[in-house]
């Protein structure tokens, strides 16, 4: 069993100022800009539930389409090789994070645990 936590959001925008504010007003934690590693664009810092909110310019990738959920798993080799075998697919693998899509073509990224 993978048990995975959510962790973060990403949210694309056609406006991000317009999207920073409205994310910042409903959430109380206005997004900052990210820092090295983090990506492009801004996040809020982990709420108590353990996961963030971000918001980035829309582009053309599976992340930059629709709002992309970030599960938190143990073993992340482990996951990305369920996606595959049980009828998911890589979009976009990576050490720290991939991203993937469901048996139905609904993107959703897994990351490792995060550093202590």
């Amino acid at each position: 069993m993978l048990a995975p936590r959510l962790s973060f959001v990403e949210f694309p925008a056609d406006d991000t100022e317009r999207a920073r504010r409205f994310w910042g007003g409903v959430l109380g934690s206005e997004p900052e800009r990210r820092g090295p590693g983090q990506g492009e664009g801004w996040q809020t810092a982990v709420a108590q539930s353990g996961a963030a909110v971000g918001v980035h310019a829309r582009g053309l990738g599976p992340g930059d389409s629709f709002s992309l959920p970030y599960l938190e798993v143990d073993d992340l080799a482990d996951a990305v090789s369920r996606v595959e075998q049980f009828g998911g697919s890589i979009v976009h693998p990576g050490e720290r994070w991939t991203i993937c899509k469901d048996s139905e073509g609904n993107p959703f990224a897994l990351s490792g645990p995060a550093a202590a």
